[in-house]
């Protein structure tokens, strides 16, 4: 039986697409326990020669021929001309994106809180804030079970593969049932998002939330959970890392993290115990933190302390901590996160979507202790890592009135390497030899690339390329997309449809 099938499972579909025969409570799906992930064995290796790869640096290097092992890696990388046994991979090879901040539920919001959450999921309101829009998303998440969260995470998981992305970092939260009230397996919501993963062809580090509090209020008291928030609580900091221990994910295409969600919701006290148990165990650690000016004002009026100081207090600000948002940070604040080695993930899509703000983007990353940058896509507004990548760069010339400060470089390393590291996945996101061979093939024709100059190639995509320009996707050495269709899901489309519309 599937951990996580505390409910009936509705008709998956085979990689035709087809809906198979209705399953029984107990009866596991035969696609998922059959999936193979990461690599298929006794493939044998396979050669790929990259009219243009990027291997790091700030441009494209021409003609790279990559060889992949059996055991889905890159056992050489080398410059030369085309060997007659290789498939010629036209325009820019990239390594595989990681998206290092997900909340895959949001996907079913895309489109209908944007303009203003006033009136409801459904309403033409005007104004609203990050506020209003999580009341919005709140109701969303009442909805959920592990048979229709999998569904949704799947085909979302998918829509990620078809836009460059090899691993996720789901920031998870939904735990348990409608009121607060378990699961019989504690972890079926756990199970389920690792069940997507791998049916949608990627690797997750499922970031496992603690949530104790409802927030803060303007005085600086923490609020009880109530309504959907309950689903997201363990009731202790001790509750919650006991049912975490428990859970070991299936497959090498998962391992396991741990957040705080933010200062507004893991008190101070309960702080050093999250961060002792990412320390005991190596996990790398997220936290939400300074999205907005209300949250530091809160925070301020509970501690006397900005949020980050507060982690710092607590011992949570390591080289493993990544803060998601950082966007309200002070200069003491910015001096922290450089003197502890911790990252920062910028989502510039939810971002401004919500008014957030723009972060200090170019302070972080000055030198000589520069702070690693991540990217993701939150709310899943959009699901595109190039738009993150390039708004980013974009989002610090609105701030400061300058051009240049990250370049395509920097840019590809945040949505490559970094990514993937602050997601404990540290033999991702390059192309070299022994890395895990995730590509992402961009061709240069295009009508948002057609005359690009190829050994501008890195410009070209970062600066001017969407998810729709990705033609192949291959992660741990197997193929995810093929010629912008997803191997498993070719109806992704029709899968989002499907399980948005049954939610909502």
């Amino acid at each position: 039986m599937t951990a996580y099938s505390e409910h009936q499972h509705a008709p998956s579909s085979d990689a035709s697409g087809t809906a198979g025969p209705e399953r029984s409570r107990t009866e596991p799906s035969a696609e998922r326990a059959h999936t193979p992930y990461p690599y298929a064995p006794g493939t044998g290796s396979r050669r790929y020669w990259c009219e243009w790869a990027w291997l790091g640096g700030e441009a494209p290097e021409p003609g790279v021929l990559l060889e992949v092992d059996r055991a889905g890696r890159l056992a050489s990388v080398s410059r030369g001309a085309p060997p007659a046994d290789a498939e010629r991979l036209t325009g820019l090879t990239l390594p595989g994106l990681a998206n290092a901040h997900s909340h895959a539920f949001h996907r079913a919001l895309r489109g209908r809180t944007h303009s203003g959450e006033g009136h409801g999921a459904g309403g033409h309101g005007h104004g609203g804030s990050f506020w209003t829009w999580r009341e919005v998303m709140y109701r969303a998440a009442e909805r959920l079970d592990p048979d229709s969260y999998y569904r949704l995470a799947r085909a979302t998981y998918a829509e990620m593969a078809l836009a460059g992305v090899a691993c996720v970092g789901e920031f998870h939260y939904l735990h348990h049932g409608p009121g607060g009230h378990r699961y019989t397996d504690p972890n079926a919501m756990s199970e389920a998002l690792v069940a997507a993963a791998a049916d949608a062809g990627i690797r997750i580090t499922l970031l496992d939330v603690c949530y104790l509090s409802g927030g803060l209020d303007e005085h600086g008291s923490h609020l009880p959970l109530t309504g959907p928030q309950l689903r997201f609580g363990d009731d202790t900091v001790g509750a919650w890392a006991e049912r975490v221990s428990a859970f070991t994910p299936g497959g090498a295409h998962a391992r396991v993290g741990v957040a705080a969600h933010s200062v507004r919701a893991v008190p101070g006290p309960d702080l050093p115990e999250v961060a002792g148990f990412a320390d005991q165990g190596g996990l790398p650690l997220h936290v939400h933190v300074s999205e907005q000016p209300a949250e530091n004002a809160a925070c301020l009026a509970a501690h006397g302390l900005t949020p980050v100081r507060v982690l710092a207090e607590a011992g949570a600000l390591t080289e493993r901590t990544t803060l998601v948002h950082a966007t309200h940070l002070t200069d003491a604040d910015v001096d922290a996160l450089r003197t502890h080695g911790s990252a920062v993930c910028l989502c510039p899509t939810t971002e401004r979507d919500l008014a957030d703000g723009l972060p200090r983007t170019g302070d972080l990353v000055a030198a000589p202790h520069r702070v690693p940058l991540s990217l993701g896509t939150d709310q899943h507004a959009q699901l595109d890592l190039f738009e993150e990548a390039r708004a980013v760069e974009l989002h610090e010339r609105l701030r400061t009135h300058r051009r240049g400060t990250l370049g395509s470089g920097t840019l590809l390393r945040a949505a490559t390497a970094a990514g993937h590291s602050g997601l404990g996945w540290h033999d991702a996101g390059a192309l070299l030899p022994g890395s895990r061979a995730d590509l992402v093939n961009v061709p240069l024709d295009s009508v948002r690339l057609a005359g690009a100059d190829p050994e501008r190639a890195t410009d070209a995509v970062v600066f001017a390329a969407t998810a729709a320009d990705v033609r192949h996707v291959m992660v741990d050495g197997q193929w995810a997309v093929r010629d912008g269709v997803h191997v498993r899901l070719p109806d992704t489309a029709r899968e989002l449809d499907a399980a948005i519309k049954e939610l909502l």
